[in-house]
């Protein structure tokens, strides 16, 4: 059919640079309260781009609130811009669409409130079209962000990105695709396009559509029969097209092959809109005995829950942050991720497809029956179904989310009653993908007692490795799996001798021993996680809390005071009885697999050896700098791919030790501490497999500095990682330094965050100046909006001279 002469005018682009801003506390009586009135004078407030997190800003110590990270993340936010037009036309519409909003947005165009979103963590659309001038229009966003309404650091402000868009009164609505591959096999697939039109105008419109498929080579795989719909005004209609295709290109974890769907609409042969949607041809299954399967391959599930902030960034959605720890996470052998608990930034299901990276897209983490006095329970039994569309719509597409979750450890789940929630829930969801499993966390036993159990398609048991036998054999049809697993905490390359598994013993003031042996009280070590999965087959994988550090939370110094706490002091190492109460200096998690960086803790190689049996892998832990244990026993750890390790110290072989069943790490109880090298050499099926080596370290003599990129687009988001190692003369890595590092930049890039991995530092995210922890710190460094050329980061510190990388800012 011919398109006709007349250019489809849909277009999306970010709206995120010269924002104004200002924030104020409740009560303030100088809160911007007319701030959305056109003629308001912003000209004294602060000018910034987008994304945007104004907690992240504030001191540690801003508030007492450690369970938020000890910053003053509430109050009200406003956000201005300038929206040039240069022309409207009759036929148009135009939109403002939020990415996230953190909280309780409220829209305002040229003086006139045109949309309010409650939830910080769900996408919406506001429509601009009858208040849009041409010429300068003002758009004013007010967030309220009020006190006790998270249990972790939730972030606040225009923390995701910001577009506006345009199309015409008939086109395909918002989130108005839907594809799905209901016949798919090696030699042929049909992909189904669900398209739905709206006609914003006062007449009856007759369309057609169809819609041409693109392969992820970028050549035409084909194009579906046009059809024809008739939409009455001022309403909207749906078109069901397919396609067939010949040996499809299947997506899955290791070819991650992209389609595109070209959907068109024409009116009187003449095409009136165009949009483009990204999809994967793939089956997933889930058996209640066999687990996953991707395209009829199994598939372990090796998860890992993440809250949404990126540590010293807070929770401004950096693409290529999250792009960095989807990589990292996937170097370790994870294959799927927990948006815990929420939906998360609309790219990182982008780097998810891209990269092979399975998704459990999660909606809420409280129902009616709050955790907190002004979390999401305010708003459930009003909001909760236009967020679960806004969740589903949005993300329905992606090949890597396979399941959905309506909830976390809901207190509901102890009822009978609150089955009769979840399936309401389960059905809202259905409305909209029918395609995909729904589950919910559970933390409760009653849940598989009550009937809760039996309102979800696949269950979820978080911290329960011995319900597993006994849940499978009351739900026999039912999916089961590990959704929230583990929770051992940690602080990087801290040890505290001697080991004791009981009490507080793992306690070093407020950090927490390496030794991977320690939790909460309703935790468990990985080794009984993995002991629980390995006598039951049938559960089709974890998900560790947590894959990194998170602001927030820090258990086991969370919700309790010092004062009833046993502490070994860090510098005698000497136990000590508790005295006045002493404020908890912790304001992030213990957590992580890895560390707020990124670097990887000790637990890291345990779950990488698990995960990655084919990589040769083998850690030993701890560090083997004591000199003031010289002569005393220390236990050695070792985490291995292999099934034998043979220790060395010294070239003295300490004796050859094999794995037994449910035996996941190797220990050598009472290694006589002397300095020098212990060596670890794995042996698999008899043969050497791999080895690895702890050094004495020299004392802390100069500074390494390394980066992750050199060279950048003046244009792209991409964010410059730095690390920084404090090492001895021979080079090595002094894991126990803790030198005072100063930071200066110049020339084309800034400074926009610092980091160790310290769970207990309270200097600054923001600052330029932090200690190392465990020998490492970390830089972060953005280009500088409009310059191009060279830009410098040096690091010194006294007594170790500097260090200097340079990094090129190219046009793009």
């Amino acid at each position: 059919m011919a398109s006709g002469l007349m250019k489809p005018t849909r277009f999306r682009t970010p709206f995120i640079t010269e924002w104004r801003f200002e924030r104020s506390d409740f009560q303030d009586p100088n809160e911007s309260s007319e701030a959305w009135k056109t003629d308001f004078d912003d000209s004294g407030w602060r000018q910034l781009n987008l994304p945007h997190d104004w907690g992240i800003e504030q001191e540690f110590g801003s508030t007492n609130d450690h369970s938020t990270a000890k910053l003053k993340w509430d109050g009200i936010g406003w956000y201005r811009k300038t929206l040039h037009v240069d022309s409207l036309v009759e036929d148009e519409r135009w939109f403002i669409e939020f990415d996230g909003a953190m909280a309780n947005a409220q829209v305002w165009l040229n003086g006139h409130c045109v949309g309010e979103w409650a939830y910080g963590y769900t996408s919406f659309v506001v429509e601009l079209s009858d208040g849009l001038r041409e010429g300068e229009n003002v758009v004013a966003v007010r967030l309220e962000n009020p006190p006790d309404s998270s249990r972790w650091y939730p972030g606040s402000g225009l923390y995701r990105k910001v577009w506006i868009s345009r199309r015409k009164k008939v086109s395909v609505a918002h989130n108005g695709v839907f594809v799905t591959t209901p016949e798919v096999d090696r030699q042929a697939a049909r992909v189904n396009c669900e398209v739905t039109v709206e006609n914003k105008t006062d007449e009856v419109a007759e369309v057609k559509a169809d819609f041409l498929l693109i392969d992820p080579d970028g050549e035409s795989a084909g194009c579906s029969e046009q059809k024809g719909l008739t939409i009455v005004p001022n309403w909207k209609g749906q078109i069901s097209l397919d396609v067939e295709i010949e040996y499809p290109k299947l997506w899955d974890l290791e070819n991650t092959n992209l389609y595109t769907a070209r959907v068109r609409i024409y009116q009187e042969e003449v095409l009136v809109d165009e949009l483009d949607e990204g999809f994967g041809v793939r089956t997933i299954q889930i058996d209640p005995e066999k687990g996953v399967f991707i395209n009829q391959n199994a598939v372990r599930i090796n998860g890992v829950c993440m809250h949404h902030d990126l540590g010293p960034l807070g929770a401004a959605a950096h693409p290529s942050a999250i792009e960095r720890q989807v990589k990292i996470l996937k170097e370790m052998g994870c294959n799927s991720i927990r948006t815990a608990h929420n939906p998360p930034d609309p790219y990182l299901l982008e780097v998810c497809d891209r990269l092979g990276m399975l998704l459990y897209v999660e909606a809420f983490d409280c129902w009616a029956w709050g955790k907190k006095r002004n979390d999401y329970s305010r708003h459930f039994e009003k909001h909760f179904a236009k967020d679960i569309r806004s969740m589903v719509e949005r993300d329905r597409n992606h090949p890597s989310v396979f399941i959905w979750s309506i909830g976390n450890e809901v207190l509901e789940q102890k009822v009978a009653e609150g089955a009769l929630i979840s399936e309401m829930l389960r059905d809202e969801v259905r409305k909209y993908d029918a395609t995909r499993p729904i589950t919910v966390g559970c933390n409760h036993p009653s849940s598989m007692e009550n009937g809760f159990a039996s309102s979800v398609d696949v269950f979820g048991f978080n911290y329960k490795p011995h319900l597993y036998e006994s849940f499978h054999k009351r739900y026999p049809q039912l999916p089961v799996f590990g959704s929230e697993t583990a929770s051992t905490v940690s602080s990087r390359n801290k040890y505290a001798l001697p080991v004791d598994e009981e009490g507080d013993a793992g306690r070093l003031g407020f950090h927490v021993s390496s030794y991977d042996l320690y939790y909460p009280r309703w935790a468990t070590t990985p080794d009984k996680e993995f002991e629980g999965q390995d006598q039951n087959p049938c559960v089709f994988g974890e998900y560790v809390w947590t894959g990194f550090d998170y602001l927030g939370e820090p258990t086991p110094f969370n919700d309790c005071e010092t004062n009833s706490l046993n502490f070994v002091d860090e510098d005698t190492g000497e136990y000590r009885e508790p005295g006045e109460a002493e404020e908890v200096s912790s304001r992030s998690s213990y957590f992580g697999i890895l560390d707020l960086c990124g670097f990887p803790k000790d637990r890291y190689y345990l779950y990488q050896s698990r995960w990655r049996p084919e990589k040769p892998t083998v850690h030993i832990l701890p560090h083997w700098n004591w000199e003031d244990r010289a002569g005393q026993d220390i236990p050695v750890h070792v985490y291995t791919s292999g099934d034998e390790v043979e220790l060395f110290l010294n070239g003295k072989s300490l004796g050859r030790k094999t794995k037994s069943e449910y035996e996941y790490r190797l220990i050598w109880e009472n290694v006589t501490y002397e300095p020098g090298v212990l060596k670890a050499v794995a042996y698999r099926g008899g043969k050497i497999w791999c080895q690895s080596s702890r050094k004495t370290t020299g004392a802390a003599h100069q500074i390494r500095l390394t980066a992750d990129a050199r060279s950048v687009g003046a244009e792209e988001e991409r964010l410059i990682f730095a690390k920084v190692e404090i090492q001895d003369a021979e080079g090595n890595t002094v894991s126990v330094a803790q030198n005072e590092l100063q930071f200066s930049i110049s020339g084309a890039v800034r400074l926009i965050g610092l980091c160790n991995g310290d769970p207990t530092c309270q200097a600054s995210f923001q600052g330029s100046k932090m200690n190392a922890f465990g020998g490492l710190c970390q830089a972060i460094l953005q280009p500088v909006p409009g310059r191009e050329g060279i830009g410098s980061l040096s690091v010194c510190s006294e007594g170790l001279g500097s260090s200097e990388i340079s990094v090129e800012v190219r046009r793009s």
